[in-house]
């Protein structure tokens, strides 16, 4: 068990829940930032059945997930500013309360545009969990503790992607895929009650900030003009559409390129969540054991190793299982052992305005994830080859980041020496 950070303290308000204990709180967090894989791979299995459904063209039905994740990356941008102003718990009852509505619309919908309409709203109200979550982590703990926090979150979480996908195609094959969608809606009911009940309020009034045109004008000025803050979104950025790309080809790749049923999604999705969780248990052992950017770089080994070895195989052989799926696994293994150090040292760049940090972390990384879903994964499922090969680009722009980030610091330093 972890001490909360004494620096920060929750609310006490007497009428919001009390503090958990770190592991009951990465449980309730990881609970939260499920609602996103869950949206995005529950219903991949289904595609078929949608596109037959509601007389729809593949490129219709692929838009779904196109406009859910726009609209996720537009709205993630206010959640943190929401949050910073509103309090943390408020807005992701509200939040939650919303995405419920929105997904009784999706089972609901009986034309496409109508089921384009409400992945938006889902879209709109899904991020909360994820960007106040990474608040909630930093209000009350700090350093160390904040690391194995947050490496919690993500085992936990973790789970959902390798289920999601296997768990909608067991739903379809039983019932239909409008059942994936009232699958989604007892969860969130579920979850909403639960935070009603247990989640606690981590920002006193007295640290909360003005929701007003100037102030945020002035926060976002503050972010986009610095260069440290933009690599680093960068980085985290480009190695999950590394990771994404795949999920969005997922319907092609597993149902095309590896001749696999709507049932046997797994066989993709389990060795990429596996990576996800042992990277980040390990994670967990070394925070405060080894300098985050020496964390960082042992992610790249693995990133730059798997997406290589990845692109050299199918160079000269066609797909085939295990070996067009096993790089997975150490690509997302790297990923997780990367991104955790990388979004403290986001978070920390402006402690005061965390909330929209965060938010702005999330947006990076959603509206790149928007472009992969819409433009390059349909321009290059056609070819394993050409997805390893997008992946290796993704990462190679990470690392760029990555560096650029590690030089643009030591600049900063060496110019404040100076300047004392």
């Amino acid at each position: 068990m972890v001490p909360p950070s004494s620096s920060t303290n929750p609310d006490p308000d007497s009428s919001s829940p009390k503090l958990p204990g770190p592991n009951a709180l990465a449980l309730m967090l990881a609970a939260l930032s499920m609602l996103g894989p869950f949206a995005v791979d529950t219903y991949l299995p289904a595609f078929p059945d949608i596109q037959a459904s509601l007389n729809a063209s593949p490129i219709e039905v692929q838009q779904t997930l196109t406009a859910y994740m726009l609209s996720f990356a537009v709205m993630i941008l206010w959640h943190g500013a929401l949050a910073d102003a509103f309090g943390r718990r408020n807005i992701i009852l509200g939040s939650l309360a919303v995405f419920a509505v929105a997904t009784l619309g999706c089972a609901a919908s009986h034309s496409v545009q109508y089921l384009w309409a409400f992945r938006i709203l889902q879209g709109i109200s899904a991020g909360a969990g994820v960007v106040i979550g990474r608040a909630i982590v930093r209000d009350v703990y700090s350093g160390a503790s904040a690391a194995r926090l947050l490496s919690l979150v993500t085992m936990i979480f973790s789970i959902a992607p390798a289920i999601a996908p296997i768990l909608g195609g067991w739903i379809v094959k039983l019932a239909d895929w409008r059942a994936i969608f009232l699958f989604l809606f007892f969860y969130t009911a579920l979850l909403l009650w639960y935070c009603y009940k247990h989640l606690p309020e981590t920002l006193p009034v007295a640290k909360r900030q003005p929701f007003n045109p100037h102030f945020l004008w002035h926060s976002y000025q503050l972010l986009f003009r610095s260069p440290l803050l933009q690599l680093i979104a960068g980085t985290i950025a480009f190695n999950f559409s590394g990771m994404f790309l795949y999920v969005a080809a997922a319907p092609v790749f597993i149902t095309q390129h590896l001749k696999l049923g709507a049932d046997q999604f797994g066989w993709q999705f389990v060795p990429t969540v596996a990576g996800v969780f042992f990277g980040a248990l390990l994670v967990n052992r070394l925070a405060g054991k080894i300098a985050i950017p020496s964390q960082v770089m042992l992610g790249f080994a693995f990133l730059i190793g798997s997406a290589c070895v990845n692109t050299l195989y199918h160079v000269f052989f066609p797909p085939a299982l295990p070996w067009s799926v096993a790089p997975l696994f150490f690509y997302t293994f790297g990923m997780s052992i990367a991104a955790p150090g990388a979004t403290l040292l986001m978070l920390d760049l402006f402690p005061h305005i965390r909330g929209i940090v965060a938010s702005y972390q999330s947006f990076a990384v959603t509206m790149l994830a928007a472009v992969v879903s819409g433009v390059i994964a349909p321009a290059l499922s056609h070819s394993v080859l050409w997805l390893a090969a997008g992946q290796l680009v993704c990462t190679l722009l990470g690392l760029m980041c990555w560096r650029g980030a590690r030089n643009h610091r030591q600049q900063l330093t060496i110019k404040n020496g100076n300047a004392k």
